[in-house]
């Protein structure tokens, strides 16, 4: 009796799974504009996990499962369109996109895939297709079509927008009342400016050390001159980094130096040279340029030394940005609304029947 009973479970337990299973593969709609492309519970579901999981919340709602549904016909209606136009993405240019987007996230640049499941091993433990799919809920393949189709709807609004969306614009009265609203925030705090060489010791401190010195030594017999040559020396950025820096405090102390070689640096006149210092990685020298003194700033003044962008400039492009992003969602919106006609878009399932299948969180 006891093995009968155990049977029955067993069998409850993959008629429950194979219910499931089925159930994924439900087409919830057809979008039909060029080819056919079915979407079923299961693209959905990926779709909400990776909606959770960009949005960092546990489950999504009902009408949040619509609006992403929604969201999904829209991106293949526009994505066909795009097809349709001759509008295409190569892989190659998936594959950039993908790394750019990663070195960004990690602040690394990674040139290969090789490079970045590498790094992600020494971080993380985990190659780059596991990685991807703890973090989207997607293979690596899958998290690439969506890539893909990401930037083909985005490029094919943009060709059908792009006049209009240039058209867009940060009015002077718009500009003007932004500052008046924030004109705490536009200030110089103290800043230095540095001529600053760094030599890496690498594999050979002593040698880092005797270069380090004779461009310290040479900068201190004939500065211009030594000067222009450090920076333009084929050595500079290879086996050592010099240049220009502006620098307040508080980023003083991210380049990693301590609290009171800040106190020191900023108390410093303009033309001091400093001593070879010596820090766990390198040895450096620098020479104060020019100091800036801490100022609010108004409309007209330059956003920060040495540049030509006004805080008036500034706002300008940022409003304009922010502006044309309002104008290109709502053309996206616009157009992809524009081809959900029932010759494009098949709705497989609606009302009840659909709500009944996206409400797969109570099943469990």
């Amino acid at each position: 009796m006891k093995r009968l009973i155990v049977s029955a479970a067993l069998l409850l337990t993959m008629a429950v799974s194979v219910f499931a299973a089925s159930s994924d593969m439900t087409p919830l709609a057809v979008v039909k504009l060029n080819g056919s492309e079915t979407i079923t519970v299961k693209t959905l579901k990926d779709r909400v996990t990776l909606w959770t999981k960009l949005n960092g919340v546990k489950e999504a709602t009902l009408d949040q499962k619509k609006a992403i549904l929604d969201n999904l016909i829209y991106e293949k209606l526009v994505a066909q369109a795009a097809a349709k136009d001759g509008v295409s993405i190569s892989d190659s240019q998936i594959d950039q996109s993908f790394l750019s987007t990663m070195s960004q996230q990690f602040g690394q640049q990674f040139s290969t895939e090789k490079e970045l499941s590498d790094y992600l091993k020494k971080q993380t433990d985990k190659n780059l297709s596991e990685y991807i799919k703890e973090m989207t809920g997607y293979s690596l393949p899958d998290y690439k079509v969506y890539l893909k189709n990401s930037i083909l709807v985005q490029q094919y609004v943009y060709t059908k927008k792009q006049a209009e969306i240039k058209k867009v614009t940060a009015s002077d009265q718009e500009i003007r009342d932004t500052y008046s609203m924030n004109k705490a925030m536009f200030v110089w705090s103290d800043m230095v400016k540095l001529f600053i060489v760094i030599v890496p010791k690498d594999k050979d401190a002593a040698a880092a050390k005797k270069k380090a010195d004779k461009m310290l030594k040479d900068y201190n017999k004939k500065s211009a001159s030594a000067e222009d040559a450090i920076i333009k020396d084929a050595d500079n950025g290879k086996a050592y980094q010099a240049g220009y820096m502006i620098l307040t405090s508080q980023q003083a102390q991210q380049f990693g130096w301590g609290p009171d070689k800040v106190v020191e640096l900023f108390g410093r006149k303009k033309g001091y040279v400093s001593e070879l210092s010596v820090t766990d990685g390198d040895y450096q020298f620098y020479v104060v340029k020019d100091k800036f003194a801490a100022k609010m700033l108004s409309i007209d003044d330059i956003i920060q030394p040495e540049s030509t962008t006004t805080v008036y400039d500034y706002i300008k492009q940022n409003l304009t940005q922010q502006k044309q992003s309002q104008y290109f969602a709502q053309a996206a919106m616009d157009l992809s609304k524009s081809l959900d006609t029932k010759s494009n878009v098949e709705r497989k399932k609606e009302g009840s029947a659909l709500e009944k299948l996206l409400n797969w969180d109570s099943e469990s």
